[in-house]
């Protein structure tokens, strides 16, 4: 054979072998949510949910665990709708991936539905920090699955709706704060644990419920709260169609009165809750959400006739709270994410902890994330204390804000997140780009940042107590920083005309959330962060794009204190 036709098999071999795969970052996965998180602890402790760092601890490592790998199939396997089963019979039935079922169990289980409605201190009172410890948990299952936080959070805030109909509670509410999750399609007196769901909207009114058509017909002669109609109409979201029950509004005689609708009627029939098909949504995918109709559906009325708006709102405000947590969390998810990354990976001869632009970005982001926790937290101690009129007042006004200005800030955080891996990031293999399309529905749901925005001139107009709650907090951080006891005199003089209020209210209510956020940061965080923050937003008014801190911060002691704790 003519040697230079020979065929080096071992020289071919070696030239097909691609290329050796380093400079990469190993996955964020497989550690504990909780312990990872120092700006977590701190503020789980900084407003007394510290009693609940053990059951924390144990839901951490769910949520950076097994759960992570759930949210992934949970989101890759969306619902199907069965309208009828093999025989033609109407079932109306949402079915769900195992997955979505494991994420659903482990939180209730943990107690993530119902933990300030049953955890009470040694004089039987409601226990202190109770709400601040299931934002935390809650804050790290939606980083795991945003979408089965849905039904969670309704399931929840159901509970202070329901107390205004004592009778129909006391049948129910055991059910809901029970941890027991119970995923099939019986009635719900068949069932330990039940989840609920709302159905407020319809397609001419949308957050205008007042504008809703949807009639409630008595069933007996007794009128009222607790007793029996039909409700006729229908509803464009649902959501959470494979609930048990649903909060729905409905207009009787008297006027927009709020309802609980079953699924199954008492006697173990079907009732007349028809689902028209499943909503094909941007994002929330492992979710289901529904346009249904309403045929004459069982419904139990729930507090005053004609109130239904004022019933709803317990629900609403509790929900609102949630958005605010929701959008934190994926927040935090994001920046773990970016954090993480850029921390294994080299770039033009530096890693890119040590690139000072990558620096500045990475610590603006770690800044915006400790402050959404921040003023959440500070929401939560409110809510952990509404017996306090001071904080029932402050709670009303803070949370509009709060759900306003966090959930305006997540999507172009999270975007941020995205660029500071690169293409990386926006390839579905990993978690961000289901963080971004997962963003936007915090806020919009339970009102857009336009009503978020009209909600707090109302609540001023109607109450101006609010502003004095509101204002008193913003003051007990004056003292501190000269250009925020500044920034508090501007913002007063911001309500001076009120004839032009509500076309600069967005401006009104990003400078109220603003302050708010470094009014917590100030007398309850670390120094460095709040001086960080006040020299940031409020000196060089630093809101709009990430990675514009002035030089004197300290961007590896904020990154150090924000990257997730591994070891």
């Amino acid at each position: 054979m003519n040697p230079e036709l020979e065929f080096d098999v071992e020289k071919h071999k070696a030239a097909a072998e691609t290329h050796p795969v380093f400079n990469q970052p190993t996955a964020l996965e497989n550690y504990n949510a909780y312990r990872s998180d120092l700006a977590l602890q701190y503020w789980t402790r900084a407003f007394n949910g510290e009693w609940a760092e053990d059951r924390l601890q144990q839901y951490g490592a769910l949520a950076g665990g097994d759960l992570i790998e759930a949210g992934f199939l949970a989101n890759e396997n969306k619902p199907a709708f069965y309208p009828h089963d093999r025989f033609g019979k109407r079932i109306d039935l949402a079915k769900f991936h195992p997955a979505y079922h494991e994420l659903m169990s482990s939180a209730i289980e943990a107690g993530l539905h119902s933990l300030p409605w049953t955890e009470k201190d040694d004089q039987g009172n409601a226990k202190q920090g109770a709400h601040v410890a299931r934002a935390a948990m809650e804050y790290m299952h939606n980083q795991a699955d945003s979408g089965s936080g849905c039904p969670l959070t309704m399931t929840f805030a159901a509970v202070p709706a329901l107390q205004y109909s004592p009778e129909v509670a006391k049948q129910w509410i055991p059910k809901i704060v029970a941890k027991k999750y119970d995923g099939r399609n019986v009635p719900f007196f068949e069932k330990e644990g039940v989840t609920i769901g709302m159905a407020m909207t319809e397609k001419q009114g949308g957050s205008d419920v007042r504008a809703n058509t949807t009639r409630a017909y008595p069933l007996t002669e007794e009128l009222g709260n607790g007793k029996e109609y039909e409700l006729v109409g229908h509803k464009w979201f649902c959501s959470a169609p494979m609930c048990d029950a649903f909060l729905i509004l409905a207009y009787t005689e008297k006027g927009l009165s709020c309802f609980l609708m079953p699924r199954w009627r008492p006697d173990g029939s079907k009732n007349a809750m028809y689902i028209q098909r499943l909503k094909n949504k941007l994002g929330n995918i492992s979710n289901a959400s529904s346009e249904i109709e309403l045929r004459g559906a069982y419904a139990w009325m729930i507090g005053d006739e004609g109130r239904g708006v004022r019933t709803i709102i317990e629900m609403v405000s509790m929900t609102r709270f949630d958005c605010m947590v929701g959008s934190a969390s994926l927040m935090r998810g994001a920046l773990s994410q970016a954090i993480h990354h850029t921390s294994g990976r080299s770039a033009f001869g530096n890693n890119l902890h040590q690139q000072p632009l990558m620096q500045n970005v990475l610590a603006d982001m770690a800044l915006e994330s400790e402050a959404a926790l921040a003023m959440t937290m500070r929401v939560g101690h409110a809510l952990d204390n509404l017996d306090d009129e001071q904080q029932n007042l402050f709670a009303r006004i803070a949370t509009a804000v709060g759900k306003y200005w966090i959930c305006k800030r997540a999507p172009h955080f999270i975007y941020e997140a995205m660029e500071c891996i690169g293409g990386v990031g926006y390839v579905e293999d990993n978690v961000l780009p289901r963080h971004y399309r997962e963003a936007p529905v915090n806020a919009i749901w339970e009102g857009s940042g336009n009503v978020q925005c009209l909600d707090v001139l109302r609540a001023m107009a109607k109450e101006p107590a609010v502003v004095d709650a509101f204002m008193a907090e913003l003051k007990r951080a004056v003292g501190v920083y000269p250009a925020y006891d500044q920034y508090l005199l501007d913002l007063q003089a911001e309500f001076a005309d009120t004839s032009t209020l509500e076309y600069r209210s967005r401006t009104v209510v990003d400078k109220l959330a603003i302050a708010l956020q470094a009014a917590v940061l100030i007398q309850h965080g670390e120094s460095d962060i709040a001086a960080a923050y006040v020299g940031s937003r409020i000196v060089h008014n630093g809101t709009l794009n990430l990675g514009t801190l002035g030089t004197s911060v300290n961007c590896e002691a904020i990154m150090k204190r924000a990257q997730p704790q591994l070891g």
